[in-house]
């Protein structure tokens, strides 16, 4: 009797269907899970007033872009356990320094090399700051993120700089080749360079390990100053390249570009499965994730909502984000 007990107990233990559904990481999928969900809830609330119409759903990439490429580069950032809330001043004052320089005559590159110039000095202000004089990031950062927005609204008065450059507006925001906007070649390219870097090569296994436990990861040998110095620069310069987006797309710099911008990028790296206390990041759920915002800010507009009421949608976002990033560390 007490054979046949045993042999039962191995025969409900063994593993099947239900193991596999029990050892399934569903939190790995959430964002995919939540995406889809919150795609179809407003393709059948909102089917009559053009939702899912080509040109709105082209629409939604294109006000994502910017979103996306500053979200690929804040993954990083994420990954070694710091923040970065300067980026969306910092594409606010690039866009500016980008179109000064093409209304100067400095031409297409000019402007390229301004605004991401821009974007990779303070990029560097904020990671020297960080790793030399050991203050913590989110100080670092939100000092200049004051800082840049001010400087943004000073050097033109809070006016706009117009850009008449045919070329640099095709080619940093307002072109189509064909059906394909070109913004969104702009966040293809980037998220594969991304994904390959951080998934494919040391500096992305060395960021990994910075954050998941710095002093492990000094003793194992990676110099992790160099690390966070490293993607300081890269969110700089991305924050750079993403208010030329703003300006090509607008036909102009303005100071108000950006605005917000931080929120949005946050959310969508820790809605998208990067640990919010570093040590795990994902560059394709940060580009769903960037998608997820992009598409419940654009459902909301079409609701009739107002910019407070979507202000508060993402700050409930952001908490949830958080929330789920803090149970997966606890498992």
């Amino acid at each position: 009797m007490q054979s046949r007990d045993i042999s039962i107990t191995k025969s409900v233990t063994k593993p099947g269907v239900l193991g596999s559904i029990k050892s399934f990481q569903w939190r790995n999928y959430i964002v995919y899970l939540a995406f889809i969900g919150v795609f179809i809830y407003f393709s059948a609330t909102l089917f009559d007033d053009g939702f899912l119409t080509s040109g709105n759903l082209l629409n939604i990439v294109r006000q994502t872009a910017t979103i996306s490429l500053m979200g690929l580069a804040m993954t990083f950032v994420i990954s070694t356990g710091e923040i970065d809330l300067s980026v969306g001043s910092i594409a606010a004052l690039s866009s500016l320094t980008g179109a000064l320089a093409l209304q100067s005559g400095f031409g297409l590159i000019g402007g390229l090399i301004a605004g991401v110039g821009t974007g990779l000095a303070i990029g560097l202000i904020n990671g020297l700051l960080v790793t030399k004089a050991a203050i913590p990031s989110f100080l670092v950062t939100l000092g200049s993120m004051g800082a840049v927005k001010g400087m943004a609204m000073w050097i033109t008065d809070t006016a706009p700089i117009p850009i008449i450059n045919n070329h640099f507006n095709f080619i940093f925001g307002s072109g189509d080749i064909g059906p394909v906007p070109v913004l969104l070649l702009w966040v293809v390219v980037f998220t594969i360079i991304a994904h390959v870097l951080l998934r494919k090569t040391s500096f992305g296994r060395q960021t990994l390990a910075t954050g998941g436990n710095e002093n492990a990861a000094k003793f194992s040998g990676v110099k992790t100053a160099r690390i966070k110095l490293m993607v300081f620069l890269g969110t700089g310069v991305m924050a750079g390249l993403a208010g030329l987006l703003y300006a090509g797309r607008m036909n102009a710099g303005r100071f108000s570009f950006g605005e917000g911008d931080e929120l949005s990028v946050i959310a969508a790296v820790i809605l998208g499965g990067t640990s919010l206390f570093g040590g795990v990041g994902t560059i394709i759920g940060t580009l769903v994730g960037a998608l997820m915002i992009g598409t419940i800010n654009n459902g909301l507009i079409i609701m009739g909502l107002d910019v407070s009421q979507q202000m508060m949608i993402k700050g409930l976002i952001i908490i949830l984000a958080v929330l789920f990033g803090k149970k997966a560390i606890k498992k």
